[in-house]
């Protein structure tokens, strides 16, 4: 069972509000209702887990029940928009299982706040982690919520993307599974065989994301180049605009901007956390630390010109995670062999480990990125390595996979930057609705946040309200911020009238 304790977050912190005026100070809440020049008649949303409700680690009823599109449907309804039907999970847990001869889980329940710890969230596994929704059953659609958690652009035009038997061999798609209409159809067949009247699209940011939450490690995920994205977006909106349907379309946030990778800090080593909550033992084992490891690294760095990137332990402060940065030069020989020459018994017997293992370490800095799950792996055993050295980011270096480093974040950021020329421009081109969701993202990142009647929400880990506990996933007060963005977008574009919503009224994080 999961179970997640984030130590930096004061209770006092968990609900607060501000004097700061309504940011949405051009509502429509005082106009006549009107639906302008669109038409809202069969309106069906395309996007990933952000449109389909997805929240907590998982999808779930009332997530689903709070998803944008539906909080634009109901609005929409009030000027002739017709039902909007989802493809509701079985429960309130969430999670999947998958029938292969017998049911096996294939994704999590959902993430809830147990208790608190010395004042910090233990966050745990609904129904002890056991999921009651099985993905072989399937739903009698159409659907109007057609989004799809951990679809990419291009999986929205691929053929047999809701086939059972592509789900183990990752070519296929659970959640899909679940709604689409053949195994041999496409989410973007499905979408146009319901010839919509009006759509929405918010879709690439699995393009990036799940590669920046894999600490940008090519072996885990990839990044889908820009020229790539290019080609499947504007394939995409091809196949939208043969419906003549109007739409709205949202671009992409910059990952820097969600508590998933901005929560946890890049010195959580205290004597406490070395400890196991035991002062004492935390500083004694930082002298084993320094006299076996850190100081003598930090000696033989020092003798070739590198001795910032590993530095011994403070007792009394922070200390830093130890990473591997493939971004270095690499110093495995010199590292060997000045171990190897150093007439200490210990480190001649482990020079050759040394060299391999520490040659691209350093410890993490400002600008490096902690991924929110790495927490859950900070002091975990490396597999095969000494039991004294084997604390991952202690005495460890943390591979790739649990760290964004700078360059990896430009990367990212970069590509971000590309797909969202190329979805405003694709927008353009057909006279869409845009959003700009990177916009209000960076917003909600911003200290001052976005405020609604006082309430005020920010991107800051469970107690700013808009995210929820999995760090990615908005709240229901999240996802009704950026319902108001599509609404004022589609308003401004369409000369409607749709009122906005009022994101106090919708769930955030729920406390014990």
């Amino acid at each position: 069972m999961k179970k997640i304790i984030i130590s930096t977050i004061a209770i006092s912190a968990l609900l607060f509000t501000t004097s700061c005026e309504n940011e949405f100070d051009t509502d429509v809440k005082d106009v006549q209702v009107s639906k302008g020049e669109a038409d809202f008649t069969k309106y069906v949303s395309l996007g990933n887990s952000l449109t389909s409700g997805y929240r907590d680690g998982a999808l779930y009823i009332d997530g689903q029940n709070e998803s944008y599109p539906s909080m634009i449907a109901q609005q929409m309804k009030l000027v002739g928009g017709g039902d909007f039907k989802q493809p509701l999970m079985a429960d309130n847990n969430g999670g999947l299982l998958l029938n292969v001869g017998a049911n096996v889980q294939i994704a999590s329940t959902k993430l809830y706040i147990d208790s608190f710890i010395a004042g910090a969230p233990d966050i745990k596994n609904a129904n002890n982690n056991v999921a009651t929704t099985v993905t072989n059953t399937v739903l009698a659609g159409p659907f109007n919520n057609m989004g799809v958690p951990g679809a990419k652009v291009a999986h929205l035009l691929a053929p047999g993307y809701g086939n059972v038997s592509g789900v183990l061999l990752k070519t296929a798609n659970p959640y899909f599974v679940r709604f689409a209409s053949s195994p041999t159809t496409s989410v973007i067949a499905d979408f146009k065989a319901q010839n919509p009247t009006f759509f929405s699209l918010w879709i690439g940011n699995n393009d990036a994301l799940l590669y920046a939450l894999a600490g940008a490690d090519s072996s885990v995920e990839t990044l889908t180049p820009p020229a790539q994205f290019a080609t499947y977006y504007n394939a995409l909106i091809a196949e939208i605009a043969t419906t003549n349907a109007k739409g709205v379309v949202a671009n992409i946030p910059s990952v820097t901007s969600i508590p998933s990778l901005t929560t946890i800090p890049t010195n959580p080593l205290t004597s406490a956390v070395l400890g196991n909550g035991n002062v004492a033992a935390g500083e004694a084992n930082i002298d084993n630390l320094n006299t076996n490891l850190y100081g003598p690294l930090n000696q033989i760095l020092t003798a070739f010109g590198a001795g910032d990137r590993i530095k011994p332990l403070s007792k009394t402060a922070a200390n830093p995670l130890l990473i591997k940065d493939e971004s270095l030069t690499d110093l495995k020989v010199q590292i060997t062999a000045a171990a190897a020459a150093s007439g200490n018994a210990q480190l001649v017997a482990l020079a050759t480990y040394l060299g391999n293992t520490y040659g691209q370490a350093r410890q993490a800095k400002a600008g490096d990125l902690v991924p929110l799950t790495t927490k859950a792996e900070i002091g975990k055993p490396e597999p095969s390595v000494p039991a004294s050295l084997s604390a991952r980011g202690i005495a460890f270096p943390f591979a790739d996979k649990y760290i964004l480093i700078p360059s990896e974040i430009t990367e990212i950021n970069t590509a971000i930057d590309a797909y969202n020329v190329t979805i405003k421009a694709a927008a353009a081109s057909k006279g869409y609705a845009f959003v700009d969701a990177n916009k209000k993202m960076n917003e909600l990142g911003s200290q001052s946040g976005v405020s609604w009647d006082g309430v005020k929400y920010t991107a800051k880990f469970v107690t700013g309200g808009a995210f929820s506990l999995d760090g990615v996933h908005l709240t229901g007060r999240g996802y009704a911020i950026i319902a108001n963005e599509f609404i004022k977008s589609i308003n401004a574009t369409y000369k409607s009238t749709l009122p906005w919503v009022d994101p106090n009224k919708y769930s955030g994080v729920k406390f014990p």
